[in-house]
């Protein structure tokens, strides 16, 4: 929390010439993670899988849907083309039955219509054709419908489980790209310090160098020294100017490297909490052990998670080939309705109902998209056993690298220490008269390489232990 709060404040104040003293580097990281566009895609990728999967969630619940619609007819419909003439019947007690009403002649017989061959009847009932006439220029209908899922052959599960592994995927990713944010940033980091270090170590030599030619110039006056000597030591004043200058400017170059990379302008200027080197507080790297480091590694993860993926898509593949069963419900209404006669007004009902999927050939389709599924996940499989054996291997040289560079470092700490005595006895020996000129630079180049290789060493061992920590799944915030 205090980390955040002292981050926001500095964000707040950030302005193109902006100037923070003491910052710290996990507050150079938290920048960063703020500002950085990589971080935040991946974190918009989390978001989005987050909605996925909420989304597959909901596929267990009813959906209700509606449907409207409106048609323009440009006929009516008439179902007589003209009037309908019915003949009629008549009950016949003698007979007990029905009998039509046909005109009947002399002989009592009926009788016959000579155009048409039919009899004739005595009696018509008419259907005008208006009566059957209907008026659906105008059609308004609409539908709600309701449909729960019963049984999918497990499609929904399948989705969830892979809506789920999404999310674990997206998470994994952006912990990756937090880790990758950070060491870029550690690198930056310890860029500055390694340059400041620098730079205050070409100042001392600058001042070592400036006062050896004063003396050389007062031995020359004494007529105990050569204008050779003083030309030699003059060569190495310039020198070591020319060296403080590159050095000056490449800390400039290295602060702005920092400032982009916390997502600052790239003229805020930073005091850094540890230009001041302090090896006191290098510690010996935990071990690292790699089942932990398996079980850690955000890329690992992510190959993980995908191929949990993979094996449920290999579920929903399956589920192609099971009968799927669900439950719909519909109230639907029209304008004309027919529920009661034709009516030219709004009317409708209730509907339930069953549906059942059955699929029963399809001449091997979809069961070679199973297995072209399955072989999907075995290549992940292969792939993650792969990127295992790989990180055992990037574990083991990090930690080798590490061993190296705190060998490097004790090692360039004694030579220091020799180089300083080096230069204590060249300089006592050079008063005295023993020692001449050039014994005193070669002593300076040596005290200044010495030096050098020490802020080197213990900038690269800050490094290689940052290093064994991203590798081994470590370096997170």
């Amino acid at each position: 929390m205090k980390k955040t709060i002292l981050s926001t404040f500095i964000l707040i104040l950030a302005s193109p010439f902006a100037a923070f003293s003491q910052v710290s580097l996990d507050s150079c990281r938290n920048m960063a993670l703020r500002n950085n566009k990589l971080i935040r895609i991946a974190q918009a990728n989390l978001e989005g899988a987050s909605h996925l999967k909420s989304a597959a969630k909901a596929a267990y619940l009813p959906g209700i849907d509606f449907t409207g619609t409106y048609f323009y007819n440009q006929h009516i419909i008439n179902l007589l083309e003209e009037d309908a003439k019915l003949p009629t019947m008549s009950f016949d007690p003698a007979t007990g039955s029905y009998k039509y009403n046909l005109v009947t002649g002399a002989d009592g017989k009926p009788v016959v219509n000579p155009s048409t061959g039919s009899y004739i009847p005595s009696e018509i009932a008419v259907i005008p054709k208006d009566a059957l006439s209907y008026d659906v220029h105008n059609v308004f209908a609409g539908a709600f419908t309701l449909t729960q899922p019963i049984y999918m052959g497990g499609q929904i599960r399948a989705l969830n489980k892979i809506a789920g592994f999404g999310e674990k995927i997206a998470a994994a990713m952006t912990n990756n790209a937090t880790q990758e944010i950070v060491y870029t940033v550690d690198e930056a980091y310890w860029t500055v310090v390694s340059l400041k270090e620098k730079k205050r170590l070409a100042e001392s030599f600058v001042a070592l160098t400036d006062s050896l030619c004063h003396n050389v110039r007062l031995m020359l006056d004494q007529g105990v020294a050569t204008r050779s000597d003083l030309l030699s030591v003059e060569v190495r004043v310039n020198e070591a100017n020319i060296a403080l200058t590159k050095v000056s400017n490449g800390l400039v170059l290295s602060r702005m490297a920092l400032a982009q990379v916390c997502g600052l302008p790239p003229e805020t200027t930073m005091d850094l909490a540890d230009e001041n080197l302090n090896s006191e507080d290098l510690k010996p790297a935990p071990p690292v052990d790699i089942n932990e480091v398996y079980s850690r590694r955000a890329d690992l993860e992510a190959v993980r998670q995908t191929v949990n993926l993979l094996k449920s898509r290999e579920k929903l593949s399956l589920s192609e080939m099971l009968p799927k069963i669900a439950l719909v419900g519909a109230y639907t209404f029209s304008n004309p309705n027919l529920i009661d006669g034709f009516q030219k007004r709004f009317g409708g009902g209730f509907s339930v109902g069953a549906m059942l999927q059955v699929p029963i050939w399809h001449w091997g389709g979809d069961y070679n998209k199973y297995r072209a599924a399955k072989s999907t996940t075995k290549a992940q499989q292969l792939l993650l056993e792969d990127l295992e054996e790989k990180v055992d291997l990037q574990v083991k040289q990090a930690r080798f690298s590490l061993d190296e560079a705190d060998k490097t470092f004790r090692m360039a700490s004694l030579n220091m220490k020799k180089a300083e005595e080096n230069l204590r006895q060249a300089q006592i020996g050079f008063r005295e008269g023993v020692l001449t000129t050039s014994d005193v630079l070669a002593a300076q180049t040596a005290w200044l390489g010495a030096n050098s290789e020490k802020i080197d060493a213990e900038i690269g061992l800050r490094l290689a232990r940052t290093y064994l920590e991203k590798v081994a799944g470590r370096l997170g915030w």
